[in-house]
C-alpha cells in the first residue's frame, strides 16, 4: 500500500508515468494510454492525486487471488463462452489473460466498505472491484425486472464492464478451486 497525505491510499490516488508506454497520467492500477494493468510503485515519478507530493511505500499484509493458478481454466471458459461476445469483448478479455495473470490484491487498508471477515485482517476491507460485480448485477435484478436487457446486451458490454465483469468475476469463481487463494 502507499502512504499519502499521511494515511493509505487505494492505488487510485496515485498517478504517475507508465512504466510500459510512457503516458504522463496513468494511474495506480492501469495506463488509460496503452490499457495495460499496473502496480502503482511501478509508476516512474509517482504523485498523489490529492496533495502532490511523492508517496512512501510502506507494507501491509493483503490477501491476494492466485490468478496464475486459475489462468488455465479461465482461458479454457472463455473460449467457450467468448463466442458469443462482441468482438471487442473478446479482443480485451483474451489479451488481458495474453499478458499473463498476476496476483491480484482484494483487499485494503480503509475504513469504510465491506470487513474481512478472517482473522488477521479484521482491519481490511474487500476492494470494491472484489466484491462489486455481482453486486451491480444483484442491485439492477432488485430495481427492475427488465435487468437482463441490460446485463445480456452485448452492445452495452464496454472496456471496464469487460475487464470487472468478465475476467474478473470468472477469476473469483476460479480462485476457489484449490490453490486459488494465496
Amino acid at each position: 500500500m502507499l502512504l499519502l497525505c499521511h494515511i493509505f491510499f487505494s492505488f487510485r490516488f496515485v498517478e504517475g508515468i507508465c512504466p510500459l508506454c510512457g503516458f504522463d497520467d496513468a494511474r495506480g492500477d492501469q495506463c488509460d494510454s496503452c490499457g495495460k494493468l499496473i502496480n502503482a510503485v511501478d509508476l516512474k515519478s509517482p504523485r498523489c492525486k490529492i496533495c502532490t507530493s511523492s508517496p512512501v511505500i510502506r507494507t501491509s499484509k493483503h490477501i491476494f487471488l492466485n490468478l496464475p493458478h486459475i489462468e488455465s481454466a479461465l482461458t479454457e471458459w472463455m473460449e467457450v463462452s467468448s463466442k458469443a461476445w462482441t468482438s471487442n469483448a473478446r479482443v480485451i478479455a483474451r489479451s488481458w489473460v495474453k499478458m499473463g495473470l498476476q496476483p491480484r490484491c482484494i483487499t485494503r487498508d480503509l475504513k469504510w466498505g465491506t470487513p474481512v471477515p478472517k482473522e488477521g485482517y479484521t482491519d481490511k476491507v474487500f476492494y470494491v472491484w472484489f466484491d462489486a460485480p455481482i453486486g451491480y448485477v444483484s442491485m439492477t435484478a432488485c430495481y427492475t425486472k427488465e435487468w437482463e436487457k441490460w446485463w445480456k446486451n452485448p452492445d452495452q458490454v464496454g472496456k471496464l464492464k469487460i475487464k470487472v465483469c468478465v475476467a474478473w468475476k470468472m477469476a473469483v469463481v476460479f480462485s476457489f478451486v484449490p490453490g486459488g487463494i494465496l
